[in-house]
């Protein structure tokens, strides 16, 4: 009989780290941390809000899982196009060019074009238009 050949390791799946209840705290700026720990695990994120230093926090543990399971594939946050809640729109950059480019399209308030990583939408809170703002 084949056995199922099954990655283990000593850390927890990113799903763990979302049932858990982060510790939050306020630093400089008007910006949030929270902090999650699945012990002896901990995942930290920051945003302008309590809810986006949480998704943040959740996507480094998406980030480290993969440190652990290099064949893991990492969920996007964010879908390939969307439009934020100040009515931005973003649009994922082709895979080929986000070394350089970054993760994401988007035009400013000055009508230029610009670029962002996912790490920098978490800390902006950047949200699509149709998420729960209680989220």
């Amino acid at each position: 009989m084949l056995q199922e050949s099954v990655e283990r390791s000593a850390y927890p799946h990113p799903e763990e780290f979302e049932v858990m209840r982060p510790e939050y705290s306020e630093i400089e700026g008007d910006y949030f941390r929270a902090v999650i720990t699945v012990s002896p695990f901990r995942v930290t994120g920051e945003s302008r809000t309590e809810a986006g230093a949480r998704r943040a926090a959740l996507y480094e543990a998406e980030k480290t899982y993969r440190s652990y399971h290099p064949s893991y594939r990492i969920r996007n946050p964010y879908p390939d196009t969307f439009s934020d809640r100040e009515g931005t729109r973003w649009s994922r950059i082709p895979a080929s060019k986000r070394d350089k480019m970054g993760d994401y399209r988007f035009v400013d308030a000055d009508n230029e074009e610009d670029y962002a990583d996912i790490e920098s939408m978490l800390t902006w809170d950047v949200r699509p238009n149709n998420v729960n703002p209680v989220d």
